[in-house]
């Protein structure tokens, strides 16, 4: 789709320009209350399931020598700051340059490690004809994730065996209806649940079977986000 890529790289670059002054002080506060580098790099799953290197600003105490790639609220590998980073999303605006260079899209699934492209089967592996995005409809519905695993006694099972298999349907079903307007909707979306704490809003999901009351009077004052 041309269309989705030029929109890619034109919202990528002047997100970028826009976003500096913000690139600026989040990398002073990181450097300042946690010792380390600014970003955090790792390898990820992208298009074709060719890998690429993912770029985010460092949440994490470095070298923490944890290999857990399950995260839950409080988990004691992140900073103070890297905590406010993670609630409003902030770490993952350096992803933006993966966007510009056409790793990356603004919407899609989320590029998992490399490690999950043997748990995709059949139909699911059109998933990665897709690029990866910074948000999509699974990243929304699960926006709260971390705290949703604090209450599982097993957080890796539950991720892999709940919230993995529920991302993968999830995104079969952008795959499958996704366009411009989609698009724009989803980040309208991201953007919104983005200036509320997951206290005032836990979840805005796409599908009206799943919404809540609540979540859906709220986000119809603003726009309708159901599919097109």
């Amino acid at each position: 789709m041309m269309i989705k890529r030029l929109f890619d790289f034109v919202s990528a670059f002047l997100g970028i320009i826009i976003l500096f002054p913000l690139f600026l002080i989040v990398s002073f506060l990181i450097k300042t209350t946690s010792k380390g580098p600014i970003f955090y790099t790792q390898k990820r799953a992208g298009r074709h399931a060719k890998l690429f290197t993912i770029i985010k600003f460092r949440s994490m105490v470095a070298n923490h020598g944890d290999s857990n790639t399950v995260t839950v609220k409080g988990d004691v590998r992140i900073t103070k700051f890297g905590a406010f980073i993670r609630k409003y999303k902030i770490d993952e605006l350096p992803a933006l340059w993966n966007v510009l260079i056409g790793e990356m899209s603004l919407v899609g699934p989320r590029p998992d490690l490399p490690d999950y492209l043997l748990l995709l089967q059949g139909e699911d592996k059109k998933i990665l004809n897709l690029r990866p995005g910074i948000t999509g409809p699974a990243s929304l519905k699960y926006a709260n994730e971390e705290q949703i695993l604090m209450h599982q006694d097993d957080p890796e099972t539950y991720h892999y065996e709940v919230i993995f298999k529920d991302k993968v349907k999830i995104n079969l079903d952008y795959y499958y209806n996704r366009n411009l307007l989609v698009d724009l909707k989803l980040i309208f979306a991201t953007i919104f649940r983005a200036s509320f704490s997951s206290d005032d809003l836990l979840r805005i999901r796409l599908a009206a079977p799943d919404i809540s009351v609540q979540e859906l009077e709220v986000i119809k004052k603003g726009f309708s986000i159901d599919w097109v």
